[in-house]
């Protein structure tokens, strides 16, 4: 590849080349992997998922050949990740009613509640945070370089703004109609998770509309990306 001038970009735009070179590097790889075995993920980059309404759209699916996905709660109803987390009760309980844990890997902190399920995976000890950001401390343990952030979106924070979750309305979920819950636990566990871990570069992908917390953004290993871009990235139609 020729090499390009970067000060005649950007940042957001030198971001988005750097990306765009990188995984045509890595398709290049993968193309050169005989077509009777099956193209491996990648060991460097993983998907954390939140169910904030800003990643609807995306293919789960088609990330899920790049790299490994983490993700939360209700997601299991429509897509199988590698690693769900689920630290409610209630939906822990409904996971084990359909008996998804039995073929796939769920993680939650230990509660009396699951002593008579199978198959769990425990935190120990328990982490006493919110599932999306357990779901990246629990990705950024797994020595990835990069971890794409998706799905939350902050919003709550006296507002007025409604609950933002892909999953409204659902069973064990509250109503589109209700007010969104407030995500100051969400952002300080967040936090927590990039300032421990700075060899780990984070990338939140978002739509123009989300909120851009200024705690994440003093740190030199968070940044962000929009969802187009992300897509065109990543050849996600």
């Amino acid at each position: 590849m020729s090499k390009i001038d970067k000060r005649q970009y950007s940042k957001q735009e030198w971001h988005r080349i750097r990306e765009q070179r990188r995984i045509a590097k890595m398709q290049r790889k993968m193309a050169q992997i005989p077509q009777s075995s099956p193209a491996k993920k990648s060991n460097q980059i993983a998907f954390v998922l939140g169910n904030g309404t800003s990643r609807e759209g995306i293919d789960l699916e088609e990330i899920s050949k790049i790299g490994k996905v983490y993700a939360c709660n209700a997601v299991y109803r429509t897509f199988a990740p590698d690693y769900l987390v689920a630290v409610d009760v209630k939906m822990v309980l409904e996971i084990n009613k359909h008996g998804y844990q039995r073929k796939h890997e769920v993680w939650t902190n230990p509660n009396r509640a699951y002593d008579a399920m199978s198959d769990l995976r425990f935190f120990q000890p328990s982490k006493g945070w919110s599932s999306g950001p357990t779901a990246l401390w629990l990705a950024s343990q797994h020595g990835y370089e990069k971890i794409y952030i998706l799905g939350f979106d902050y919003k709550g924070l006296g507002d007025g703004s409604q609950f933002n979750n892909l999953y409204a309305d659902t069973p064990n979920y509250k109503k589109s109609s209700d007010g969104a819950t407030f995500f100051g636990n969400w952002l300080r566990q967040t936090s927590s998770v990039i300032k421990q871990n700075p060899n780990i570069n984070y990338v939140r992908v978002i739509t123009p509309d989300n909120y851009n917390p200024e705690e994440l953004n003093k740190s030199k290993n968070y940044s962000l990306l929009e969802k187009q871009d992300f897509k065109k990235i990543f050849d996600l139609s």
